[in-house]
């Protein structure tokens, strides 16, 4: 039996499957290596984040972008986008570097066992462990608007469903959002060919700001210090202090993480989206049914148009309820909070013994740092001390999974 089995292998697993192999624990991490970079990006995207603000972590710091960059001719440089192919190839190399192998399978389930947890991969082989983390990203919580959500595949996708847009081209595409994902995306599709527009149901959309010079005055580092979530001394408590956000009520935490850092274009696609996409701001989708191999749309303000697909650009929620890698029984007996995301305890321990949470799920406990790669490293570190904890409590015993056969009821009724 493993000491830890980790669900997934992009910044958040890969970091933590560092931290524990040098603690010297038993880990295997399954998952395709930065999956949702190298597979639901299309080419020409950048990343958002500054460079020095997305290394993955391993425990003695040396594999972080910069190094992978100069070892790479490539630039890291304050203030310049990073081509989204340049941080995926980063990734696999500091996987290579940094973790243990990662085995490529998808793991298709997770269930509760006496002194445990199995896992099972899809092609059925099962593996134990002590302890568990899920650091499934947010591919399994997309979110699209109810009013388009019954479309139909040919008429409706996610942002995050396409790795390639060239299949839009010469077509009318709406795009559904007003941050950085749907400005880019747009930007992308009228730059292949592609007629599209924005529809935003906020009443204007925002833009970040070029980042001012990383050395600066210290008097205007004072007034806004720079941090791993943009400038600011509340973007410095969220980035360098999720420890303590976490000790905030839970309906404060919850409302930070549900608007802080909200949507918002960064000032390099600016020019782009003004040069070729149409923009409507304060226009939500109140139906959309398909017509003549078409979908006919309506907001509700009253404007009426014809497009041949809607791409939703609106996010993700991560609630507990769409964690579906998890058996019903165990994910029905989980603890969550009021806004429907997971119960994690001050070392990302769920409510089920041993079964360890990261990334997204995570951000209304810890705050906003949790959305993004820059959140990799705290949590990385503080995980693995809990799943150390746990390994040496229960070599030898059986984990308590009482509490998970007395919620079956609860569970099944979550699932029908």
């Amino acid at each position: 039996m493993h000491d830890l089995l980790i669900v997934g292998a992009g910044p958040y697993g890969l970091s933590i499957a560092s931290h524990a192999a040098a603690a010297g624990l038993d880990v295997r991490i399954f998952g395709r290596t930065m999956a949702s970079w190298r597979d639901h990006m299309p080419r020409g995207m950048f990343l958002k984040s500054e460079p020095w603000a997305s290394d993955l972590s391993d425990p003695a710091g040396r594999h972080g972008l910069a190094a992978y960059c100069a070892r790479e001719g490539l630039p890291a440089e304050h203030g310049r986008p990073l081509p989204i192919e340049h941080f995926a190839a980063y990734g696999q190399w500091f996987a290579r570097q940094a973790a243990p192998p990662v085995d490529e399978r998808l793991i298709a389930s997770v269930r509760a066992t006496g002194d445990g947890f199995e896992a099972r991969t899809r092609d059925g082989e099962a593996h134990r462990a002590r302890s568990v983390v899920l650091a499934v990203g947010v591919m399994p919580f997309t979110e699209i608007p109810r009013a388009v959500r019954d479309l139909g595949g040919d008429h409706v996708s996610h942002s995050s469903d396409h790795g390639d847009l060239r299949r839009f081209r010469g077509q009318d595409v709406t795009v559904l959002g007003a941050g950085q994902a749907a400005l880019e995306t747009a930007a992308l599709l009228a730059e292949q060919g592609t007629r599209v527009r924005v529809l935003a149901r906020s009443p204007r959309v925002d833009w970040n700001t070029v980042p001012p010079a990383w050395q600066r005055p210290w008097w205007e580092s004072l007034r806004a210090p720079h941090t791993g979530l943009g400038c600011g001394w509340r973007n410095r408590f969220y980035a360098r202090t999720p420890g303590l956000f976490r000790r905030l009520p839970e309906p404060a935490r919850a409302r930070v993480a549900e608007g802080a850092l909200g949507p918002a274009g960064a000032w390099w696609i600016r020019e782009r989206v003004e040069a070729g996409v149409e923009v409507r701001v304060g226009h939500e989708v109140v139906s959309a049914e398909r017509a003549d191999g078409r979908v006919r749309v309506r907001t509700g303000t009253g404007a009426r148009f014809t497009t041949d697909h809607v791409i939703a650009a609106t996010g993700f929620r991560a609630t507990t309820a769409r964690i579906d890698v998890l058996d019903p029984l165990l994910r029905g007996g989980l603890r969550s909070l009021a806004d429907g995301t997971p119960y994690v305890g001050d070392r990302f321990e769920s409510s089920c013994p041993g079964l360890f949470l990261a990334g997204l799920t995570t951000a209304s406990s810890f705050g906003p740092a949790m959305r993004f790669v820059y959140g990799a490293a705290f949590t990385a570190e503080r995980l693995v001390r809990g799943v150390e904890r746990h390994v040496r409590r229960g070599r030898g015993t059986a984990l308590p999974v009482r509490s998970y056969e007395e919620t079956a009821p609860r569970a099944a009724a979550a699932v029908r």
